[in-house]
């Protein structure tokens, strides 16, 4: 079996791909650090299935987590988003023609 090493931008996207992930990160937008306790509060996940979340997010830097005694606060890391965001601009004249196109025949049609 051959070793694959992961680049950030595969962990990023692999990390995105998860509705739970995303929905952390859009929390943690609105409200920045945030314990793990609060951040579990509204999902429907135990603890421990939260943390392994947070565990992807942090592998892909996503976000970044600071002890306080015992409070855990997290926050979000955006920088990899940019890189995905780059990669994601040179596709985009791709599904622009496309847009374009379907545009042009809903507008032919409702002539």
């Amino acid at each position: 079996m051959v070793k694959y090493q992961a680049s950030q931008l595969d962990r990023t996207f692999s990390a995105l791909a998860d509705p739970t992930r995303r929905s952390v990160l859009l929390r943690l937008k609105e409200e920045p650090d945030l314990s793990v306790s609060e951040l579990a509060r509204p999902l429907s996940l135990k603890l421990p299935g939260l943390m392994k979340h947070l565990d992807v997010l942090s592998d892909a830097g996503l976000i970044t987590r600071t002890k306080n005694g015992r409070t855990v606060a997290v926050r979000l890391s955006a920088d990899p988003m940019l890189e995905a965001m780059e990669w994601l601009r040179k596709y985009e004249r791709f599904w622009t023609v496309s847009l374009d196109r379907l545009v042009a025949l809903v507008e032919e049609d409702e002539q």
